[in-house]
């Protein structure tokens, strides 16, 4: 089979297109024919090797070697203890775990899967995975009708979906992102944009009730001045100094402030990947693909997203 293959952490031009053997699944695995992927901000954190985190898997060399974690596609064989999917099933889900999108072929466990809505097309499909259920376990239950949310790094996958469910929630709310995002982003729905290169969301003086940060870089102690009492911000991406200091200093910061700076927990799961399809199959929340490539195109793919111009999601297709 065909897939996209690096061996050391490095720009888009150290990724290769090679055969590589076809999977074979073990026992509690599916052997999924891949149909689309999409491209994620961690795809291209594990190819740079950016920040720490990102190399996991292996600090000098990659230790996966096949990046695309959010795949759609059709079951092709199953192991003898799957007993919730069939060959033919159509199928979603996300792979974060070991990775392996970008390729043809890849064997998952199923309870990381689940059945494609049938309305919704694989590419549509593979945008869900990751960005969605991010979006939806960081607005969720969280947001109430008639609060301020702050949405930074709002213009790619997750932020796309978070400002719509804050929006369907009945709050207000404000979407951070580059000038050439913000358009975008009233189009989605959001009542306020902030072009981050001219303004600093925590030195307004406007404070939000919620605030997801996709793209965290600043000092752990300058969200609360963004924060309304009571408030809680939530870090999802960024850098590794702003994730220490909320660790190390999130706790303290409550103790004196009453107001929450902590990680978001992400949790992938079936019943959140179904939430999420079901309410982008009824059109309650849309879909926005930006692009998309082929899996020769890997590379463009990702310096794309590496540029900071994706406005929704980038999608591989098979």
């Amino acid at each position: 089979m065909k897939a996209i293959v690096y061996t050391r952490y490095g720009p888009p031009d150290v990724l290769q297109l090679k055969d590589i053997a076809k999977p074979t699944p073990k026992d509690d695995e599916l052997l999924i024919k891949i149909h689309a992927t999409s491209v994620n901000r961690s795809d291209w954190e594990c190819l740079i090797g950016k920040p720490l985190y990102a190399r996991f898997g292996g600090l000098l060399r990659p230790g996966r070697r096949i990046l695309g974690s959010d795949i759609a596609g059709r079951v092709e064989a199953v192991g003898k203890d799957n007993k919730n999917f069939q060959a033919g099933d159509k199928v979603f889900g996300d792979i974060l775990e070991h990775m392996g999108g970008f390729a043809e072929y890849v064997c998952v466990r199923g309870n990381a899967m689940a059945l494609k809505p049938a309305a919704m097309s694989f590419e549509e499909a593979s945008t869900l995975p990751q960005a969605g259920v991010i979006a939806l376990q960081g607005m969720g239950d969280k947001v109430q009708a008639g609060q301020s949310v702050l949405i930074n790094g709002a213009g790619g996958g997750a932020g796309m979906f978070a400002v719509q469910l804050a929006k369907r929630a009945g709050a207000t709310v404000t979407a951070v992102d580059n000038a050439g995002k913000l358009d975008f982003l009233l189009a989605l729905g959001a009542d306020h944009v902030i072009d981050y290169k001219q303004a600093d969301f925590t030195r307004s003086g406007q404070q939000y009730d919620l605030i997801l940060d996709l793209v965290a870089h600043r000092s752990a102690f300058a969200y609360p001045r963004a924060l309304a009492p009571g408030g809680c911000y939530y870090y999802v991406g960024g850098s590794m100094a702003t994730l220490f200091q909320i660790l190390l200093f999130g706790p303290l910061i409550r103790r004196r402030t009453g107001k929450h700076v902590r990680l978001l927990m992400v949790q992938p799961n079936q019943k959140d990947l179904e939430r999420i399809a079901a309410l982008c199959a009824s059109d309650e929340l849309k879909i926005v693909i930006d692009r998309q490539f082929s899996l020769e195109q890997v590379p463009q793919a990702l310096q794309y997203l590496g540029e900071d111009r994706v406005t929704g999601k980038v999608v591989i297709t098979m």
